[in-house]
């Protein structure tokens, strides 16, 4: 299956005002940000958008904002995921999918699937979809592995499934799929850090959180590694190693909302149960940013 999702995507975030109400202003500075400084695509409702605090209605409302904003610049991929199969195909009857390019759906969370839970899960999530969908793999979230056999077999026989964002960690995991995949079946980095080593290997690009504030360089180095040139891509991921790996440190989005906030893009408000990035996290993306000259 063909598709116009490649490169790099970035999940954006949701921004709030202190009191935590969704700041629209800043999301539109946001989205600016992120277009004109390379993003292939962006993806709406990820993770990183803490959907988990967000009403249905707030979704929707965000949706729809996302879209106006983007204006058909570049394609808009959709998180719809959740641990109950059956409302998560319901989701797609709450948004107007017309112009969604494809939807990102994690593997279901806390209540733990078999490897065949996972692929019914699956193939039923794919056959209601009225869009491709990407399999998002993430068990340091969501408390399970999709291996890279049922990936495989969910690739090779439920035909709405064009993609997988791996970010299981294992290179090996990550190398099987790649070796076995059907063609035209995407691979799709979810660890910032694994974007290199993937498209090294033959991936194709990253969904990406560390793009939301260094957008530029970001997509520079992943550009540069989609064109087979690794050593001055190399030079970019060394720069931005450090701010990389201080975006977890305290926990997404805390992180990359710390590093908005030192920017001046946003707030650095969560809502509980997460709370806003420390005064040391602060202090490592602001000594980070003026030595790499991240602004």
């Amino acid at each position: 299956m063909k598709n116009n999702i490649q490169g790099t995507g970035v999940a954006l975030v949701t921004p709030f005002k202190e009191n935590t109400e969704i700041d629209y202003n800043a999301l539109n500075v946001l989205i600016e940000n992120v277009i004109t400084g390379g993003a292939d695509y962006i993806v709406a409702l990820g993770t990183t958008a803490e959907t988990p605090t967000l009403t249905k209605e707030e979704k929707k409302e965000l949706v729809k904002f996302i879209m106006e904003k983007n204006g058909d610049r570049v394609p808009v991929v959709l998180g719809v995921g959740g641990n109950n199969t059956a409302e998560t195909v319901k989701c797609f009857g709450d948004y107007d999918m017309d112009k969604i390019a494809a939807v990102l759906s994690v593997t279901p969370y806390y209540n733990r699937p078999s490897q065949r839970g996972l692929y019914e899960h699956y193939k039923s999530v794919a056959q209601a979809s009225p869009k491709p969908v990407m399999l998002y793999n993430v068990p340091g979230r969501t408390g399970v592995n999709m291996s890279a056999e049922t990936t495989l077999k969910l690739a090779l026989e439920v035909e709405n499934i064009f993609a997988v964002k791996e970010a299981s960690g294992s290179l090996s995991q990550i190398s099987y799929i790649l070796r076995d995949r059907p063609e035209n079946f995407m691979v799709i980095s979810g660890d910032d850090n694994m974007a290199l080593p993937l498209i090294a290997l033959g991936g194709d690009g990253v969904i990406s959180v560390a793009a939301n504030a260094f957008p530029e360089k970001f997509c520079r180095m992943v550009k540069l590694c989609l064109t087979g040139d690794f050593t001055n891509a190399a030079i970019l991921q060394m720069s931005l190693l450090g701010c990389i790996d201080s975006l977890f440190l305290e926990g997404n989005p805390v992180g990359i909302k710390t590093a908005l906030a030192v920017k001046g893009v946003m707030s650095n408000t969560v809502r509980l149960p997460l709370v806003s990035g420390s005064d040391e996290l602060r202090r490592l993306f602001e000594d980070a940013i003026n030595k790499y000259e991240l602004c």
